[in-house]
């Protein structure tokens, strides 16, 4: 049965197990699908893509709250008032 792997590079869970640093670093900072038998079992998410994926869902968030409040009526303020 085909699978989708969702990342650019893949590793086997042979090679996560005799080098796990260097499966790390041949993602450069993206997240690597582990295989079992050629299929995806889980995937490995460095630190910094991690907090890159959670700064991406925030901005996602933020932009919904900016699209629900477009339509809103604007409020004229000075800076002196803030």
């Amino acid at each position: 049965m085909p699978n989708k792997i969702l990342t650019e590079i893949a590793a086997s869970i042979s090679e996560l197990k005799a080098n796990p640093m260097k499966v790390v670093a041949s993602g450069k900072g993206m997240p690597i699908a582990v295989l079992n038998h050629n299929e995806p079992a889980f995937y490995c998410v460095p630190a910094a893509a991690y907090e890159a994926m959670m700064e991406l869902l925030d901005d996602i968030e933020l932009l919904k709250i900016v699209k629900e409040r477009m339509d809103e009526p604007s409020v004229k303020v000075s800076l002196d008032d803030l």
